[in-house]
């Protein structure tokens, strides 16, 4: 236990060591998340809270561990501490019950210290169950054995020691001491027996009940060679007529009915305590099972990872419907512990009245916590399946108004383009718009295709045609601005005005500042002193298309 409590200490204080960790991790996410893309920062969130929940139901069971090795811990000492003082206790008693006086004061002593002994071996069986290594379990069960066989002693020694004083008495000739003392103690064990009396209860309740009936019926069984004793005894002395021998058979016919009484009760609760011990086996058996089967359904419930793919997701869904079922099924046993738990509470013990009503209300608390947690998945499944339904209406939209838009685009490539500049403007200002101005079609709701990883044939289909309607209105954009460009060029041609065209041309070099002869200068490139017609002409033309792309 203290090796267990050691590790359990260090893995805190490793879990706890991780916290520094954790929040750079946290820091260096929220860094990323200022310098890096929408989509990239969605990813880096949602990598953060995963870190975030993982580390917290990881403190939650390290702490929830802990807690209960401090509990175990603390009943364990209890048991050690309860068993010493009985064991101590009944090694001291055990040496002088021979030569004890008042068996009756002794006896009653014995039974005021019965309730610490159930209990404590109620404790030792509890961690008996529960403790994790075969050299634990075998230390509490000699342990438990001890308490057990000592305590089983020191009772058979008291009821030989009853018995040995009852044999004195009749061998002494106290009739009447004898006659008293068996009567006393047929009146205090016939209300024990009685029918009414209840006998159910929890597992180690009833185990509780048998073992102090069984040492009844061994203290029944050895004081019956009394009742014959007296009995014959009583029988030598009637044989007069006296009054008192005539008392005495009346004393003697009341003990030996209400001896047959107590014997036909011992059976009766035999039975009722066999049959109370198969109940609370049962009982016990149905509980724990549920809640083994609980515990399962509660791992994959609340710690499962819904998949974000759809075949994952679909196989998840298939998944839990048979959770769900099986949980269906787990009603029906809840409904079948509750119905076994109120009958054995109809005729249970008192001092196991709230351990059954505490395994009935835990059974049903559980099954609502691992009820709800179905209910969550089941809603965070059918959220997902529906999201991904609208997810590929939604591409399947998409996939349609690419199509028809890129149908609309060949439609357009198809007609010859205007000799109009106006025209040709126009067309172009409807295409920078977006293709779906001209063909009278609204977009949806923009998908952020770009750098999207496509996880789906679907999803790697419309980005293909996408790609493809792109590079279609990239073509026509391109094809109307060379048009657009000829026709601004032959219009020009078309109008050409020497006069106009000097004065742009004057204008142009008193901007610039520059000198004629520095501009005839920069003609001659020969720099023979001659410009040719042609030389000049080139030049201007040169300079003109200069000007306009300014």
């Amino acid at each position: 236990m203290v090796a267990v409590l050691v590790f359990v200490q260090t893995l805190v204080n490793e879990v706890n060591s991780y916290c520094e960790k954790k929040t750079t991790v946290e820091n260096t996410g929220c860094r990323l998340t200022e310098l890096s893309r929408k989509e990239d920062c969605d990813v880096i969130h949602n990598l953060v809270m995963t870190v975030q929940d993982r580390y917290k139901k990881l403190q939650q069971r390290t702490s929830e561990r802990g807690r209960m090795l401090e509990e175990v811990k603390k009943n364990a000492r209890q048991f050690n501490e309860s068993w010493r003082l009985l064991v101590d206790w009944m090694t001291e008693v055990e040496t002088t019950l021979d030569t004890h006086k008042e068996i009756a004061e002794f006896q009653k002593l014995l039974r005021t210290k019965r309730p610490m002994y159930e209990a404590t071996l109620k404790n030792g069986r509890s961690l008996h169950e529960r403790a994790a290594s075969v050299h634990d379990r075998q230390h509490l069960e000699n342990l438990l054995a001890e308490l057990k066989d000592t305590w089983d002693t020191i009772s058979g020694k008291s009821m030989e020691r009853q018995h040995k004083l009852e044999e004195a008495l009749l061998f002494s000739g106290r009739f009447t001491d004898a006659l008293q003392a068996l009567n006393d103690w047929l009146y205090r064990a016939e209300p024990q027996l009685a029918e009414d009396v209840p006998v159910g209860g929890d597992k180690d309740m009833v185990n509780n009940l048998i073992d102090k009936h069984k040492a009844f019926q061994k203290e029944l069984g050895k004081r019956a060679g009394c009742i014959r004793t007296l009995k014959r005894s009583v029988r030598d002395l009637t044989r007069s007529s006296t009054a008192d021998a005539h008392w005495l058979q009346e004393q003697m016919d009341e003990l030996e009915g209400r001896w047959e009484a107590v014997c036909k009760l011992s059976v009766s609760k035999q039975d009722r305590l066999e049959a109370a011990l198969q109940q609370a086996e049962k009982f016990d058996g149905l509980v724990h099972a549920f809640m083994e089967r609980l515990t399962e359904a509660e791992r994959i419930l609340k710690y499962g990872i819904v998949p974000e793919d759809e075949d994952g997701l679909r196989a998840f869904s298939k998944q839990h419907k048979e959770s769900m079922d099986a949980l269906e099924a787990h009603a029906m046993e809840l409904q079948n512990i509750h119905c076994l738990g109120e009958e054995i509470l109809a005729s249970c013990h008192p001092d196991s009245i709230i351990t059954l009503k505490s395994w009935i209300s835990v059974t049903k608390t559980r099954y609502e916590e691992v009820q709800t947690w179905a209910q969550q998945q089941g809603q965070k499944i059918q959220s997902s399946l529906a999201a991904l339904e609208a997810e590929k209406e939604e591409v399947q939209r998409l996939l349609d108004w690419i199509g028809s838009a890129e149908e609309a685009l060949n439609l357009r490539e198809q007609e010859p383009l205007p000799d109009n500049t106006e025209q040709n403007q126009e067309l172009i200002d409807q295409h920078q718009v977006g293709p779906w101005s001209a063909m009278k079609l609204q977009p949806p709701a923009p998908v952020p295709l770009d750098h999207l990883d496509p996880q789906t044939p679907q999803l790697s289909q419309l980005i293909s045609q996408w790609q493809k309607l792109w590079l279609l209105t990239v073509a026509r954009q391109t094809r109307l601005d060379q048009h657009h460009k000829m026709l601004r060029e032959m219009e020009e041609f078309a109008n050409f005005d020497f006069n106009i065209w000097r004065k742009r041309y004057m204008l142009w070099i008193s901007h610039l500042k520059s000198r004629i002869l520095d501009v005839f200068r920069s003609i001659d490139r020969d720099q023979d002193g001659r410009i040719s017609r042609k030389e000049f002409i080139d030049y201007v033309l040169a300079s003109s298309k200069t000007r306009k792309i300014r």
